[in-house]
């Protein structure tokens, strides 16, 4: 089940933060980073954040989140995350499908580390196409995605 998750409830909020936190650890890992910054990421940061949030809850656990910034424009996926105790679920999948289904946009944007190869497959899969690749002031080489939508 896929439900909003309200982010200026403390309580919901430690659980958001829990959960990037034990996810982010790993594409850290992934990506060889020693300074990731989202790792930096604060609980107030989740609080006061104007995101919206989504998880997928699995035998009432908070398996993974998805975070939007939406607009008249586009869709950003700011941050997908699933817990490793729900990896190779399809949940990742699910919850972008939800954001295709649940706004209305005719351009997603996901960006992620270029050596993340698990989200970039995901998102090829999705019919993302790779626009954009960068090196960060952190020396994580990033790669973007966009998917557009006709909407006639």
């Amino acid at each position: 089940m896929i439900e909003r998750l309200q982010n200026k409830n403390i309580e919901m909020s430690k659980k958001i933060h829990s959960l990037f936190q034990i996810s982010y650890t790993i594409e850290a890992k992934l990506l060889n980073i020693k300074d990731f910054p989202p790792l930096k990421r604060l609980l107030e940061d989740y609080i006061e954040s104007s995101t919206v949030f989504f998880g997928y809850l699995k035998n009432e656990k908070l398996a993974g989140i998805i975070e939007i910034d939406h607009n008249h424009n586009q869709t950003q996926i700011n941050s997908l995350v699933v817990d490793p105790k729900f990896f190779r679920q399809g949940i990742a999948r699910k919850l972008m499908e939800f954001v295709f289904e649940t706004f209305d946009s005719n351009l997603f944007v996901v960006e992620t580390g270029l050596k993340n190869k698990p989200a970039s497959e995901l998102y090829k899969k999705l019919d993302f196409k790779e626009v954009k690749q960068w090196n960060t002031d952190f020396g994580i080489k990033k790669i973007k995605f966009e998917r557009r939508i006709n909407m006639n």
